[in-house]
C-alpha cells in the first residue's frame, strides 16, 4: 500500500540536475525522442535492427506473433545466447580481453579473459552433457557469487539446459521449493559462502533441502575448501565414472570436460532460464525467459541505457540470484564483450571503504547498483570518498527500489564529483521484464524522486483499475506494460494460468503491481507495490510466503505481514502474529519465530519485529486486511472498511 504522504513529498521535489556535457556528448543515444517515437510505430522493425547486429545460425521468419496473451519474436531463427558471449568473440583482439574480473570478500582476484571463459564454459558444459544433461532438462544452481556460478550458467545455456539459480541467501525450504516446482535433474551449490567474514553453510542447507527428491539424480559441489593435500592423485577422472555419483565434485567434473564444446542450435523461443520471484500467493513464480528475444533486447539496453563503451569497466553490484545479475554480470556484458567486475560479499565489508578503492583501483567507468547501497554509503559519511580518486566514474546507475532524492543528490556530490566527472540516474524494471523499461538516459536531466521516460521498445502507462488512462500529471495508478518486447518473459513455469492473470487483471495491457505517476513532462515517479509484495533493499519478498513460514511454526494459529518504511532497506518486515492456545507472548518467543523464518527462506525474510495479537482484521470473507494493519501501524486513514468483519 503506498502511501499519500510518501507521494506528496516527493512530488515536492522540482528541481533537475543536468548531465555533465562530457558525458552528455558522447552518450550513445543521442536522439531519444526520435528513436523512441520509432521504436513504439514500427516495434518489429526497431527490434529487427538490433537484432541484426547479433549472430543467428539460421535467420528468422516472421519477427512477431502475438496470440495474446501469449507471443513470441523472431520465429523460426536459431541460435544460442553462449555463442554470442563468447564465440563470436574469439576471432578478435577481444579474445585477450578481460570479461570478469572477480573479486573475493578476502581480498581474492581473479581475471579471465574471454578465451578462457570460453574454455572453461565448453569444459563444464562436456561435463554435464557427461553426467546426462541435456536439452530441456532443468538445473538448479545454488551458488555463491563467484565464477564458478556463472560459469555453471553459461554451461546449461551452451548445451540447452534450463538453469534455475536460487540465491544463495535463500534457506531450506525456499531452496526445496524451487527445486520442487522447476522439477530439476541436477543441483550445482557450493560449500560455503561468505558474508561479512562469515561463512554460509550452503553445502548444510542444499543437502537439507535435496534430501528426499526424487527428480534429482546428482549434486555437484565446488569445493572452495577443500584440502587439496588430502586429494589423491591415483583418484582421477580417468578412473571414475562420475555419472554414477550422486555427489560430484565440481572441479572434478570440469576436469573431464574437453575444451571444445558446440553450442547446441536452439529456436528463438527455447527456455533459457527460471527465475524464482516472490508473487501475492505463498507459491513462488517461476518466470521463464527465452534465447533469442532476450539477448536481444539485454544487449541493446547494455549499449544503450548503460552507455557502456568497448573499453569501459562495468561493475554491476547484484548478485546471481536476481535477474539483475543474469542480464547484466553474466549475459548482457559479454554478448557486448565488456569486462565486468563482480564482487562477493558485503559492500561495506572488511571496511567502509572498499567500495571506493574497488572504483579506483579498477579504474571503472560505469557502475549499476541499488539505492540500498548508496544510503549505506552515504551513512558511512563523506569523508571516504573524499580520500580516493573517483574520476574515472563516468556513470551510476541504480534500480531495485525507488532512489529517494536525498540519496540521489548525495551520491551525486560526493561520488560524482557534483558532475565534474560522473552522473547519477534512476532506472526501473522487474524480473519479468529482464531489462529496463523506465530510465534516465546518460544525455538527459535528472529528475529527484523520478525514475525517468519510457526507454525505447518499451510502451508503459498508468491507468485506473478500470484499465483507463490517466492523463492527469502527477495522479497515481497502476503502471501497465501495453506491448511485450523481445526481453519479455514468456510465461510463468508450469503455471500458464498465473502468467495470463496478469494480462487479464486489467483486460489488453500486463499489470505490473506498482504504483506510478507521471509529470507533466513525461518522467515517471515508481512509488511502490499495489499489492502485497514487500521490496527489502531491492529484493522481491511475498507477503504470503513469510506468512507460510510462520505459521508452519507449532507455536502459530495466523500471522500476517507488512511492509514497513526504513531508512536503509527501504522496507522492513513487520510480522503480526496469534499464537496457539498454551502459547504465551515472549522475548524468546519472537526470537524463536524470527530464527523460525531465517531456517525456512532466509535472512532477507526474516522480520524486524513481530507484535503478538489475539486477531488479525478480516473481510467478512476471511480475507487478512494487510492495508488496514499498515495503516494502524503508521498513523494512516484506514479507507473503506465496510468490508470488516464484526
Amino acid at each position: 500500500m503506498v502511501q499519500q504522504g510518501q507521494i506528496d513529498h516527493l512530488l515536492q521535489e522540482t528541481g533537475e540536475i543536468t548531465p555533465p556535457p562530457h558525458v552528455a556528448a558522447q552518450a550513445t543515444l543521442q536522439n531519444y525522442d526520435e528513436t523512441y517515437q520509432n521504436s513504439i510505430k514500427d516495434p518489429e522493425g526497431f527490434w529487427e535492427s538490433v537484432a541484426s547486429e547479433l549472430d543467428w545460425f539460421k535467420p528468422w521468419d516472421k519477427v512477431f506473433q502475438w496470440d495474446y496473451p501469449n507471443f513470441q519474436w523472431f520465429l523460426g531463427a536459431q541460435c544460442n545466447i553462449t555463442y554470442n558471449c563468447l564465440d563470436r568473440h574469439l576471432n578478435s583482439p577481444i579474445k585477450n580481453k578481460a570479461a570478469f574480473i572477480w573479486l573475493g570478500e578476502d581480498g581474492t582476484e581473479r581475471i579471465f579473459t574471454y578465451g578462457r571463459l570460453a574454455q572453461l564454459v565448453n569444459k563444464f558444459a562436456n561435463g554435464l552433457r557427461s553426467i546426462g544433461v541435456g536439452k530441456g532438462d532443468r538445473v538448479v544452481i545454488y551458488m555463491p557469487l563467484s565464477p564458478e556460478g556463472a560459469i555453471a550458467m553459461l554451461a546449461c545455456a551452451r548445451i540447452g539446459a534450463v538453469h534455475s539459480v536460487v540465491y544463495a541467501g535463500f534457506s531450506v525450504g525456499s531452496l526445496k521449493d524451487r527445486i520442487l516446482d522447476a522439477q530439476a535433474k541436477l543441483l550445482i551449490t557450493g560449500d560455503v559462502g561468505y558474508r561479512r567474514g562469515n561463512k554460509v553453510d550452503l553445502k548444510g542447507i542444499a543437502d537439507e533441502a535435496a534430501k528426499d527428491l526424487d527428480c534429482l539424480e546428482h549434486v555437484v559441489i565446488w569445493n572452495r575448501e577443500k584440502d587439496l593435500s588430502k586429494v589423491d592423485p591415483a583418484d582421477t577422472p580417468n578412473i571414475r565414472d562420475l555419472s554414477a555419483s550422486r555427489e560430484i565434485d565440481f572441479d572434478e567434473l570440469l576436469a573431464t570436460g574437453d575444451i571444445d564444446c558446440s553450442a547446441e542450435v536452439m529456436e528463438a523461443e527455447d527456455p533459457l532460464y527460471i527465475l524464482y520471484t516472490s508473487g501475492t500467493t505463498g507459491k513462488p513464480k517461476g518466470v521463464l525467459h527465452v534465447h533469442g528475444g532476450y539477448m536481444v533486447g539485454t544487449y541493446y539496453h547494455f549499449k544503450t541505457f548503460w552507455d557502456v563503451k568497448d573499453e569501459d569497466v562495468f561493475w554491476c553490484t547484484s548478485d546471481i540470484g536476481w535477474v539483475v545479475g543474469h542480464s547484466y554480470i553474466v549475459y548482457a556484458p559479454l554478448i557486448a564483450g565488456a569486462t565486468t567486475v563482480f564482487r562477493e560479499g558485503a559492500p561495506d565489508f572488511p571496511k567502509p571503504d572498499i567500495f571506493y578503492e574497488i572504483i579506483e583501483k579498477y579504474g571503472v567507468n560505469v557502475i549499476f547498483t541499488a539505492p540500498t547501497l548508496v544510503r549505506m554509503l552515504m551513512r558511512h559519511g563523506d569523508d571516504y570518498p573524499k580520500q580516493y580518486n573517483l574520476k574515472s566514474l563516468r556513470f551510476l546507475t541504480c534500480a531495485g527500489e525507488p532512489l529517494n532524492p536525498e540519496a540521489q543528490r548525495w551520491a551525486y556530490q560526493n561520488i560524482c564529483g557534483g558532475g565534474e566527472w560522473g552522473y547519477l540516474v534512476d532506472n526501473w524494471w522487474q524480473t519479468e521484464t529482464g531489462g529496463p523499461c523506465l530510465g534516465t538516459l546518460a544525455n538527459m536531466p535528472a529528475r529527484p524522486g523520478r525514475v525517468g521516460k519510457p526507454l525505447p521498445g518499451a510502451e508503459l502507462d498508468i491507468v485506473d483499475r478500470e484499465g483507463q488512462p490517466i492523463e492527469e500529471p502527477n495522479k497515481g495508478g497502476i503502471l501497465v506494460i501495453k506491448r511485450p518486447f523481445p526481453h519479455f518473459f514468456r510465461t510463468v513455469y508450469g503455471d500458464p494460468d498465473r502468467y495470463a492473470e496478469n494480462w487479464n487483471t486489467i483486460p489488453g495491457v500486463y499489470v505490473s503491481g506498482d504504483v506510478a505517476l507521471r509529470d507533466e513532462d513525461g518522467y515517471y515517479m515508481v512509488v511502490g507495490r499495489a499489492d502485497d509484495v514487500l521490496n527489502v533493499a531491492g529484493h522481491r519478498i511475498g507477503s504470503a510466503e513469510v506468512e507460510s513460514a510462520l505459521v508452519s511454526h507449532p507455536s502459530v494459529a495466523e500471522a500476517a505481514v507488512i511492509g514497513k518504511p526504513d531508512a536503509l532497506k527501504g522496507e522492513s518486515i513487520k510480522g503480526f502474529v496469534t499464537l496457539r492456545v498454551g502459547n504465551d507472548p515472549s522475548d524468546k518467543m519472537i526470537n524463536d519465530l524470527q530464527q523460525h523464518v531465517r531456517q525456512e527462506l532466509g535472512p532477507i525474510a526474516m522480520p524486524s519485529e513481530i507484535e503478538f495479537t489475539p486477531t488479525l482484521p478480516k473481510t467478512r470473507s476471511g480475507k487478512i486486511m494487510r492495508r488496514l494493519l499498515k495503516a494502524r501501524e503508521l498513523g494512516l486513514d484506514p479507507g473503506d472498511i465496510t468490508t470488516l468483519e464484526d
